[in-house]
């Protein structure tokens, strides 16, 4: 068993050391004073989000960009609070914002309100983002030059979420900067294989080349994975990580650990289906790495191993993961979270774990609604 562990370690080691290596070769990109060309759809899905869209709304009333060069689309995917009336009230001196009926056709109700807001979109490029979300004021302006900079077809860009108090919160934090972490050491070492729907960006003529979310329509989540594997394989050099402070779009971290969990099992029971096969063995290897550490300290206690070689493990675990997190942290100006990155790194495998088979094997509730796995 225990060389079993230290071959796992190894490997993870090595992998979690190239994120770190790509993620210093992905340069951050800086905004250069030039002439707004690009012309935007941004594409925001909602279900009940009354308590949200207001902060989300302000913030696209602050973006700098040309309003001739962009329009909003929501779509309602059948709200039952006040959701859409905050929606229209905001409409009323803005004339580039409108509000769509979701068109369901497929078992994905988000892939169905994304394609439904295409179909009707008037601009070049589509770029997605979540109700729950703010965007920053050069948002806009930041992928415009980067796509006049790099001609890029689809771009991933950063999310963070709102950095506060509790514990819950600063967990949340952690886990979405080793994400981040892993998506741009992805890019850096020229093997992507994530990104996030609240910060998606791609030319609507690559979406309809690649047929949209065909193919993929029968799982709930990922319109923003399995997009993201077509587009890799459609036109790899035109895929592109947008690592610049002005695109982070913010988001809000879940407001207890139940809903955390169905959270993470929704975009878990996505990873059984991914094509990429990077993806794939990054997964498995993340997974056995956070399953050895638990079933190695059961040994201990039982009295089969000795602790030593379970200490350095953990060690060697803790000091790579701590590196590319502070990296992210340090890019999201979050390293205040990093006080709770002990205690965090203690718990986070036995979660993870019941998260993995919980994906495997049970039922999840996203929006009210329940979905199979």
């Amino acid at each position: 068993m225990i060389y079993i562990a230290l071959f796992i370690t190894i490997i993870y080691l090595i992998l979690i050391g190239l994120f770190i290596w790509g993620h210093d070769k992905i340069n951050t990109f800086h905004l250069p004073d030039i002439e707004p060309k690009t012309s935007f759809t941004v594409v925001i899905p909602f279900r009940n989000e009354a308590n949200n869209l207001p902060y989300l709304l302000q913030s696209i009333k602050a973006l700098a960009y040309p309003n001739h060069l962009f329009e909003i689309i929501f779509v309602d995917d059948d709200s039952t609070d006040a959701s859409v009336k905050i929606i229209e009230e905001y409409l009323n001196n803005c004339y580039n914002i409108s509000i769509i009926k979701n068109k369901r056709i497929s078992k994905s109700p988000k892939k169905d309100a994304i394609t439904t807001a295409i179909e009707a979109s008037k601009h070049d490029w589509i770029i997605t983002t979540d109700a729950d979300c703010t965007i920053p004021k050069y948002w806009l302006n930041s992928f415009d030059t980067f796509i006049q900079d790099t001609k890029s077809k689809c771009i991933v860009a950063p999310v963070k979420l709102v950095l506060g108090r509790t514990f819950l919160n600063q967990f949340q934090v952690l886990d979405m900067l080793s994400l981040q972490g892993a998506t741009l050491g992805g890019f850096g070492i020229e093997k992507p294989f994530l990104c996030n729907g609240a910060n998606l960006g791609y030319e609507k003529t690559l979406f309809y080349e690649l047929h949209g979310f065909e193919g993929n329509t029968h799982i709930a989540s990922g319109d923003d994975i399995f997009f993201l594997e077509k587009a890799l394989k459609h036109s790899p050099k035109k895929v592109n990580y947008l690592k610049c402070e002005e695109a982070v779009v913010t988001t809000l971290s879940e407001i207890s650990w139940k809903s955390y969990i169905e959270q993470r099992i929704r975009w878990g029971s996505k990873t059984r289906h991914y094509r990429n096969s990077f993806a794939k063995l990054t997964g498995l290897l993340v997974f056995l790495m956070n399953i050895v550490i638990p079933s190695l300290l059961i040994l201990s206690l039982a009295g089969y191993l000795s602790f030593k070689p379970l200490l350095y493990l953990i060690i060697i675990k803790f000091s790579i993961d701590l590196c590319l997190i502070y990296k992210t942290a340090s890019f999201f100006d979050q390293k205040d979270c990093l006080k709770n990155y002990f205690i965090s790194f203690i718990i986070y495998p036995f979660i993870s774990t019941y998260i993995v088979f919980s994906a495997l094997f049970r039922p999840y509730k996203w929006k009210d609604r329940t979905f199979k796995t």
